[in-house]
């Protein structure tokens, strides 16, 4: 692979990660000629944007398409270096059909990874989570984890199922012949719980918050510790990889493998992170359930079975799940030494730096949300 002028293809390039992935390669990346965007949402401000950051430096070039166009595939893996592959749906409510999640995150995983050994890509960065681990249905902890730590892997959301499906696929495909002769290599990163600006997550969360008055809903016990990790430390780690699999010998390393990313933020709840990020603003949290955490399973238990049955007459998704319920309160957290050790991943971001960022945006964003809220 030549030294400059690579070529960059990312997958979501307009999604939360993405966004975030685009600006650390302009900014950290050295001898890239062109960045590809791929995404069938893309907002003209958001290009704009990007072509003033880059100026003459980098081409821009933007695909508005769907994985599921093969056709725009080949024309966007023609001449590529590395794809970052970040695109996928996201659901742990059943909001989305299964038969979406398979179409999205599996086959359009499999057109991708084909346009790229028929268009001679020699590195593919697949996006997973920590989700294609579990929890398990059965609430199974896992404290410091690692990538060899056995655990009784049992899915249960289709969104995880799908990933976890795509993921193996891209790792068995490292090594694969290109019809140049060479060979792709392919890893995987497994990152937690990604936080940072403009997560729709935590948007929500605020939501909820403020529509309670201003109260933040406490949906999971202190006791259930996980390590979220900042979105610009998710996207170092992916810039980190793809420039190990510009060198020979460390493409031998990290090719079929998956690599969990954290960083320095707090072990804490789910629900009590929320609180760490938004007490700022006056919102509290209780200290307990409003309902023991047995009877929120049976509640969540019946409205699972009235989404079965009203579903052939009326869109009815609950906000809660049993399998939702578990992972909010299964105590589930990894390091990433591993990623350390193979590609030098270390934080770009401290958590007092990542703090500092989110606070900044959710002052911004809560007088509008306010008004969007009154308005409802």
């Amino acid at each position: 692979m030549s030294v400059s002028g690579d070529v960059y293809l990312v997958t979501g390039g307009s999604g939360f990660l993405g966004k975030v992935i685009i600006k650390l390669l302009i900014e950290k990346a050295h001898g890239i000629s062109e960045i590809r965007l791929f995404d069938n949402v893309m907002q003209e401000d958001y290009v704009e944007s990007l072509q003033a950051l880059v100026g003459s430096r980098i081409k821009l070039t933007v695909f508005k398409e769907d994985l599921k166009n093969t056709k725009f595939l080949q024309k966007a893996c023609q001449g590529v270096t590395c794809v970052i592959h970040t695109a996928s749906l996201i659901d742990v409510w059943g909001k989305i059909s299964k038969e979406e999640l398979e179409s999205v995150n599996v086959e359009g995983t499999c057109h991708l990874l084909e346009a790229c050994t028929q268009q001679n890509v020699k590195s593919f960065i697949y996006t997973s989570s920590v989700e294609v681990v579990g929890p398990n249905e059965r609430g199974d902890p896992i404290c410091n984890g690692d990538e060899d730590t056995n655990y009784n892997i049992r899915l249960k959301f289709p969104y995880s199922k799908t990933k976890y499906r795509a993921e193996q696929i891209i790792l068995k495909a490292n090594g694969s012949s290109l019809l140049n002769g060479e060979c792709i290599v392919t890893s995987a990163l497994r990152p937690m719980y990604i936080h940072g600006e403009n997560s729709q997550f935590i948007l929500q969360d605020l939501n909820d918050g403020i529509t309670n008055g201003m109260v933040l809903p406490r949906r999971s016990r202190k006791e259930a510790l996980v390590n979220p990790v900042y979105v610009g430390n998710v996207a170092w780690a992916h810039i980190l990889l793809a420039r190990a699999m510009k060198d020979k010998d460390k493409r031998k390393i990290v090719g079929g493998k998956f690599y969990y990313v954290t960083d320095d933020t707090p072990h804490t709840s789910y629900s009590d992170f929320n609180y760490e990020l938004m007490n700022f603003l006056g919102l509290t949290i209780p200290s307990k359930f409003s309902i023991p955490l047995l009877l929120m399973y049976f509640v969540a238990y019946v409205e699972e079975i009235l989404m079965f049955f009203l579903g052939p007459f009326i869109k009815y998704t609950p906000r809660l799940n049993r399998q939702l319920i578990t992972m909010l309160n299964t105590k589930f957290t990894f390091i990433s030494h591993k990623a350390w050790n193979d590609f030098e991943y270390t934080p770009l971001y401290s958590w007092e730096v990542a703090k500092e960022r989110i606070i900044a945006w959710l002052a911004s964003v809560v007088p509008e949300q306010r008004d969007f809220l009154n308005k409802k």
